[in-house]
């Protein structure tokens, strides 16, 4: 960005479009975090191990970030409402499934279902956000987006656990499906199309191959979103593994464990909300580095203060809500930065944005599941928190050379 954004006060239709991408959007992180606290039941119900559980998660993963690479040309191509109505059909499909499970490896199976639907609202959300807004406004929706979608961390673990008190595992995964149809109605009635035909001329499946090769071959691009995946791959390591390490470890009842870790989750939620107040008055760049430098000193403290034995549920907890908190400044931006000189493909860049992450996620995920898990798991955080802290390393060094210095890039 060359020139100074125009700054103006967002209105209520800039909210209300919030809210709508935020609530299609949410369905995938609802159907992460839901389940989190029925994962020792699951595990118990269907007579299977730690490991082969985290499987169910790890294929939602896997299906959800490869699955992005074919939303991104189809919502450029056929505009972004059919694409989401596909992705809804078959999340809704995968959430049935899943219910009626009969062994673990038919709910894998009905995971990675999920998560092939899951993908159409992550990657079609940012796209639309491109579509109607860049610069600083565009962080803004960003961030207000991901306070509507991460409500789901906070409130769905606690629905979890709440179904839990009053029914099996079973139940939450129809939830899942009441709540699929609720976004289609949803899809149907309250979202326009913003990008009409008229736009889609130059849109085909040989340009989106192309766009995808010239997107690889951009530093400035893959920097940047490289130092988002690592963010998310620290928290989604979190999440895989926090439900074994606070139930498990710490002893907590799926109510509780669902209270540690949606503090968490609000650190990351709160600060985000700053990002577009913050980058109108220090640039994007600016602020990004300054918050990836505080969450790498975090969590290099936090897994010090783990090997000298200070293990202390108050203090992990206090601390990974610091050094997520700054992450929320990271995140959202990210996805500007990453978007903003790629309007006319802003499909297509989403959805290797979208894959590119989820897919180094799911790599930490199955790091600290074969080699921590199956191999060395002994119960503790340390090794969660060594593998999240090694996220953090690495996002540190990839924002000192991708993320701009300037104010505005």
């Amino acid at each position: 960005m060359n020139a100074l954004p125009e700054t103006r006060s967002p209105t209520t239709s800039f909210y209300l479009t919030a809210v709508i991408l935020g609530l299609l959007t949410a369905v995938g992180p609802f159907a992460i975090d839901m389940y989190l606290p029925a994962l020792p039941s699951i595990e118990k119900g269907l007579d299977t191990d730690t490991a082969t559980v985290q499987l169910s998660l790890l294929s939602f993963f896997v299906a959800m970030s490869l699955s992005q690479l074919v939303y991104g040309p189809l919502a450029d191509i056929y505009g972004r409402k059919r694409p989401l109505f596909l992705g809804l059909v078959l999340y809704l499909l995968g959430a049935v499934g899943s219910a009626m499970a009969p062994d673990i490896w038919w709910l894998i199976a009905a995971r990675a279902l999920q998560g092939l639907g899951a993908a159409s609202g992550m990657v079609i959300a940012r796209a639309v956000v491109r579509d109607l807004h860049t610069g600083p406004d565009a962080a803004q929706l960003m961030a207000t987006l991901m306070l509507v979608v991460s409500v789901a961390p906070v409130l769905a673990p606690l629905g979890g656990s709440m179904v839990l008190a009053i029914g099996d595992w079973r139940m939450i995964f129809w939830a899942m499906a009441l709540a699929a149809i609720a976004a289609i109605v949803l899809l149907t009635l309250a979202l326009t199309e913003t990008r009409p035909p008229e736009k889609r001329g130059n849109s085909s499946v040989t340009r989106s191959l192309k766009d995808y090769g010239s997107l690889l071959r951009d530093p400035k691009f893959l920097g940047v979103v490289f130092v988002a995946a690592f963010a998310m791959a620290s928290f989604m390591t979190y999440v895989a593994n926090s439900s074994f390490i606070l139930i498990g470890h710490y002893g907590l009842s799926p109510t509780h464990y669902s209270l540690a870790f949606s503090i968490n989750a609000a650190g990351f939620i709160g600060v985000a909300q700053l990002s577009g107040f913050l980058s109108r008055r220090i640039g994007l760049g600016p602020m990004m580095r300054f918050a990836i430098t505080a969450n790498i000193v975090i969590m290099l403290s936090l897994l010090l203060v783990m090997m000298a034995g200070v293990a202390a549920l108050p203090v992990m907890i206090i601390m990974l809500f610091c050094g997520y908190a700054c992450l929320g400044l990271v995140v959202p931006s990210a996805a500007e930065l990453a978007l903003d000189e790629h309007g006319e493909k802003a499909g297509t860049a989403s959805a290797l944005m979208g894959t590119l992450q989820f897919m180094t996620a799911a790599v930490m995920i199955a790091a600290v599941m074969i080699g921590i898990a199956g191999l060395f798991f002994d119960g503790t955080p340390v090794r969660m928190i060594a593998a999240i802290a090694t996220c953090s390393i690495v996002a540190f060094v990839l924002a000192m050379v991708s993320v701009p210095r300037g104010r505005f890039g």
